[in-house]
């Protein structure tokens, strides 16, 4: 069966008959993370799929010792499309854990727990997806240092949903605002994927950034192609890096730690092996396949049966701060709620941390 209509622009079309649940819930993010025992709300869409009148409630499935305030939510959906925002307030327990938490709405004697998700595009059939409304929920000690962290976007990436799920205050900043004053008020800045390729005044930011870092700032420039960039391939960078297309496409291929003193595998999180499982698709792409002395590289990989890939981190000291060049996936690795990809993460963005520590000691030996 087909249900058929027609648009006065598109003409005459026509999409799959479909039989759905009354209502879908939608958590608000894949992700959330509790570094500690304090409670975070959590605000779920309930929206209705039926043209009459819905009462019910709706729960969570939380994991053994977490709590959610209320328990339980009323609801009622006035017809097709109607929808609540309905809020629940979730204490973590004690012990960490790396799992789901499930909605389930309950109406009249049966439970639904779907969401929807619709792939729509001109050129296929509408495509509706029901699958099980939950979210990743992590609880687990992630240290970090400083409370701002600026975003520059590039192409687009869920990194400022994952800073702010560490509990970092993120500035997401335009063009304009990528001044010297305002990087003072920010403890480190990240570019997005692809930031030089999207980004079409990036050679005109980029100076400034330089000296943020230079002055002991911390800048994390994420992965770029090593074409059509909107900047010299000169000028992007304080010491030389060469981009290529190496990439490790394994997501389970060996990760080899080359320096496992180096400040940014140890504060404030300690990085081994074991922090590389479950990585979702891939390692990372387009590695650097050359770069200055300037560089410290902290990892190697390979893909089965090819050479190995020392660019995926590289970490150089420039003047008072740090200037961090990576092709590792943060961009899916975050979102998929990877605990040692955030443990990771956290550490780049730490590192002016690492210069103020370094500095102090300085001044007591002086």
């Amino acid at each position: 069966m087909v249900y058929k209509w027609t648009d006065p622009v598109k003409g005459e079309l026509m999409r799959p008959f479909e039989v759905v649940p009354p209502v879908f819930i939608n958590f608000p993010k894949s992700v959330i993370v509790f570094n500690d025992l304090s409670a975070q709300t959590i605000n779920i869409l309930i929206k209705s799929g039926s043209t009459s009148v819905i009462k019910g409630t709706l729960k969570l499935d939380l994991p053994k010792g977490w709590n959610s305030e209320p328990k339980t939510i009323s609801f009622e959906l006035n017809g097709i499309n109607a929808e609540q925002t309905l809020p629940f307030k979730v204490t973590p327990g004690k012990e960490d854990f790396d799992g789901m938490i499930k909605a389930i709405a309950e109406i009249g004697d049966k439970q639904y727990s779907n969401s929807l998700k619709q792939i729509h595009y001109d050129h296929i059939p509408i495509q509706t997806l029901l699958p099980t409304a939950n979210m990743r929920a992590l609880h687990m000690n992630i240290k970090k240092e400083g409370s701002v962290v600026g975003y520059i976007k590039g192409a687009g990436d869920e990194i400022p949903t994952s800073l702010r799920n560490l509990g970092y205050e993120v500035w997401e900043m335009k063009n304009e605002e990528v001044t010297a004053s305002n990087l003072k008020r920010v403890d480190a800045v990240v570019l997005g994927i692809r930031a030089l390729n999207a980004n079409e005044r990036i050679q005109f930011i980029m100076p400034v950034l330089l000296d943020y870092v230079k002055g002991g700032g911390t800048l994390v420039v994420q992965y770029n192609t090593n074409s059509d960039l909107e900047i010299e391939s000169n000028k992007f960078s304080p010491y030389p890096i060469t981009l290529s297309r190496d990439r490790v496409t394994q997501e389970n291929s060996e990760v080899r730690i080359l320096k496992p003193n180096h400040p940014a595998l140890n504060y404030p999180n300690k990085i081994t092996s074991a922090d590389f499982e479950g990585w979702v698709q891939e390692r990372g792409l387009y590695f650097p396949s050359a770069w200055s002395d300037s560089y410290e590289a902290l990892l190697s990989m390979n893909d089965q049966g090819e050479p190995a890939r020392n660019g995926s981190l590289l970490v150089g000291k420039y003047g008072e701060g740090h200037y961090v060049y990576t092709g590792l996936a943060f961009f899916r690795e975050l979102p998929g709620g990877v605990p040692g990809a955030y443990k990771l993460f956290a550490n780049l963005v730490s590192l002016k941390k690492v210069t103020t520590v370094q500095n102090e000691k300085v001044k007591v030996k002086k």
